[in-house]
């Protein structure tokens, strides 16, 4: 495999995309407002982001698996996102996106973006509805910040030439492992840590940082 020059990791729900994906599935169940209020709490970093998203998950019993279809048409791709990942590429960088959302609907999305690599949760199902339970480990604040190195060390890429872009308090970690840490329509805890604030909601805003 060829080095690549850089690598840039964002995450997806308020970055990457302009939606929390999962207040969009909360809809199906007719509980936007209680995931919402606990959604923003966690971004704040006012609670535990492992322990908010599994009470959070748990208001998606009995969503039907079709639902997702549902979600996916209203995914809102962020301003710029197609412009920022062409030119990392052009410039001989990879796109990787690592989420606290939801493979069931990355897995569709990210490709179309320009993203090259991704992981996220995935949601537990049985008899084509959800259970409300993830399935598996946690995509946390940890898991973030170690798959960046990881997709670091594979690329070869050295830590100074890695960028990290977040809005919430569960991306800090990975922000300060990486080279650059990027907050983009972040929260004000987030925007204090940062290294580089953007204050526009468009990824353009990225492409004159890129190496």
């Amino acid at each position: 495999m060829i080095p690549a020059r850089f690598l840039v990791v964002l995450d997806a729900d308020s970055t990457l995309i302009q939606d929390e994906v999962i207040e969009l599935l909360a809809d199906e169940a007719g509980r936007r407002a209680e995931v919402q209020a606990a959604t923003e709490a966690a971004m704040r970093g006012e609670v535990d982001f492992a322990a908010s998203l599994r009470s959070r998950v748990e208001e998606l019993r009995g969503v039907p698996t079709d639902a997702f279809a549902r979600v996916r048409a209203r995914i809102r791709p962020t301003p710029g996102v197609r412009e920022l990942t062409a030119a990392v590429h052009e410039r001989g960088g990879v796109v990787g996106v690592v989420s606290g959302g939801f493979h069931e609907i990355l897995d569709h999305v990210a490709p179309g973006l320009g993203v090259d690599r991704w992981r996220a949760n995935r949601l537990e199902v049985a008899e084509d509805a959800l259970t409300g339970r993830v399935d598996g480990d946690i995509v946390d604040a940890a898991v973030k910040a170690a798959s960046l190195q990881e997709w670091a060390a594979e690329l070869g890429v050295a830590r100074a030439a890695t960028i990290a872009i977040g809005d919430g308090a569960n991306d800090l970690r990975m922000m300060s492992v990486a080279g650059l840490g990027l907050a983009f329509n972040a929260k004000p805890a987030v925007r204090e840590q940062a290294n580089v604030v953007i204050g526009a909601a468009d990824l353009r805003q990225v492409i004159p940082l890129l190496p």
